[in-house]
């Protein structure tokens, strides 16, 4: 017995979406663990208190969307996660996208989303142009890259497609000019063609994100403007 514990936001639904694409036997159970009441419940699992939490009969639980993808790959026996002799590439994209341009969505997403839908407090335009600047550098390389092939490894998708886009389903809130990248836009529009990615929480008890204000309803620079 497998029992994924997620919620809306983007590492859970990274997971999520994983889970849904190998159709891997998990149970799925919506989680929050900072709800008043709930952090005991799940301390044990995680002690960070964040999800994704992957819960399995006989096995320590394991907690990071990287590594749950990891574990549910090698159960349905898939190469999803690659384990052959791709997966030095696939590891690379994984390694340049966290310090590049997953690290680029999340600043943005933060500011526009995280901080908004949570009362964290109010936008860091400084923190924002930041995450921009990154974000338009490490686009222009995977514009170039994505020209060549339609998904970052050669053998074709594999999780490293999943993790580089992990923030991209929320662009409506973070505003990000995917539209000056069209190769890495056609890329995205491919993993919007599976299901499991273009609505992994389909049938699931998922509450809704407290809501952030869209791209769309705020002034925006030039060149700015939200995915469409």
């Amino acid at each position: 017995m497998m029992t994924l514990h997620y919620s809306r936001n983007p590492n859970p639904r990274l997971a999520v979406a994983v889970a849904r694409h190998l159709s891997a036997p998990v149970e799925f159970v919506f989680a929050a663990p900072f709800a008043p009441g709930q952090a005991e419940r799940y301390r044990s699992l995680n002690p960070s208190l964040s999800i994704p939490i992957l819960e399995e009969e006989g096995r320590r639980s394991l907690w990071e969307a990287d590594a749950i993808a990891c574990r549910l790959s090698r159960l349905t026996g898939t190469g999803f996660w690659r384990t052959d002799d791709d997966e030095p590439d696939m590891i690379r994209w994984l390694s340049w996208g966290k310090a590049n341009f997953v690290r680029a969505c999340d600043m943005v997403h933060f500011e526009y989303g995280t901080k908004q839908r949570y009362g964290i407090g109010p936008v860091d335009a400084a923190r924002v142009e930041e995450g921009l600047k990154t974000f338009r550098q490490s686009a222009g390389i995977l514009e170039l890259e994505l020209e060549a092939r339609p998904f970052l490894l050669e053998s074709g998708l594999s999780y490293a497609d999943f993790r580089m886009a992990s923030f991209l389903p929320f662009n409506d809130v973070a505003g990000l000019p995917l539209t000056d990248y069209p190769a890495v836009l056609t890329w995205y529009r491919r993993l919007e063609a599976l299901a499991a990615w273009a609505d992994p929480f389909m049938g699931l008890n998922a509450p809704l994100l407290p809501r952030a204000p869209l791209a769309s309803e705020r002034p925006v620079a030039p060149g700015l403007e939200p995915m469409g």
